[in-house]
């Protein structure tokens, strides 16, 4: 399959002169169309490579390539546009003063036609299932709300690449179970490449594979199904759901549950079929 991101050997520095990096060497691709998860405890580097995808800030060296081109300070603009990035807080994003606007203010920058933007708002608001707020106040909208415009106002800029930073993070298991599912839509729609910086198992599940971050360097790549067996999740950098710990539990208790990564519907859907079977 075709790369559409290859990072080699990428090193990161916060402080000129400082003996300490935030990134170490960090080499690893990404091929169009997968889902990617970059997880790590707090301060491993993942939030900090994802910027440095972005062009929000320049390696110290190394190599980001997008799209078979190599990032630099005179094509960064241009790349940026095959790149969206949905972060933790959504109201750090919003410049409009309606949702409508706010979702048409990367279009503009683009400078994409009047009437090609009135229409790409339009789908791109009711891709989130969002078009009946198109002239509210964005602050006046919920949690999730606010990220589904966010997402809309990305979405309608047609990038090739998603980059989830931490964007479930502050809302409630509802809430954030709602955003995946509309990720998950738009992606199979549009083809589009998702990278999603998270703690959270639930959207890592989801992952093709994931990257292991470790004090600013890759610790690993592997499928969820294999390092949810193999490793600790606190030690690795996700938040332990119920369900694995109930799985746990219940495994001490005798019952025969396999070693693998349960969502809870899928825990309790396999409980329920061990009883009807016995």
């Amino acid at each position: 399959m075709e790369k559409i991101l290859e990072i080699k050997n990428l090193v990161y520095q916060y402080e000129a002169g400082s003996d300490s990096l935030a990134l170490n060497d960090v080499s690893f691709d990404i091929l169009k169309g997968e889902w990617v998860s970059i997880i790590g405890r707090n301060g491993s580097g993942k939030s900090t490579t994802a910027r440095l995808i972005d062009g929000l800030m320049a390696a110290k060296s190394g190599q980001i390539i997008i799209a078979g081109e190599t990032l630099t300070e005179e094509n960064v603009w241009r790349l940026r546009q095959k790149i969206g990035m949905v972060f933790q807080n959504p109201d750090n994003q919003f410049v409009g003063s309606t949702v409508e606007d706010d979702v048409a203010f990367g279009m503009e920058n683009q400078g994409v036609p009047r009437d090609e933007m009135i229409e790409r708002v339009d789908a791109a608001l009711l891709r989130v299932q969002m078009q009946d707020f198109k002239t509210k106040e964005p602050a006046r909208l919920s949690g999730g709300q606010k990220q589904r415009v966010a997402i809309a106002g990305i979405v309608a800029q047609r990038p090739e690449i998603i980059i989830l930073d931490e964007a479930t993070s502050m809302l409630d298991p509802k809430g954030r179970a709602e955003i995946i599912r509309v990720v998950r839509e738009i992606k199979a729609q549009y083809d589009l490449t998702v990278i999603s910086i998270t703690h959270d198992i639930d959207e890592a599940s989801l992952s093709d594979k994931i990257i292991v971050m470790k004090d600013g360097q890759i610790d690993q790549i592997a499928e969820p199904a294999t390092l949810f067996v193999k490793d600790n999740l606190t030690e690795i950098g996700l938040d332990v759901p119920f369900s694995s710990n109930l799985a746990s539990a219940l495994r001490n208790k005798g019952l025969a549950i396999p070693e693998t990564y349960y969502t809870e519907s899928e825990l309790a859907d396999f409980l329920w079929q061990s009883i009807l079977t016995k």
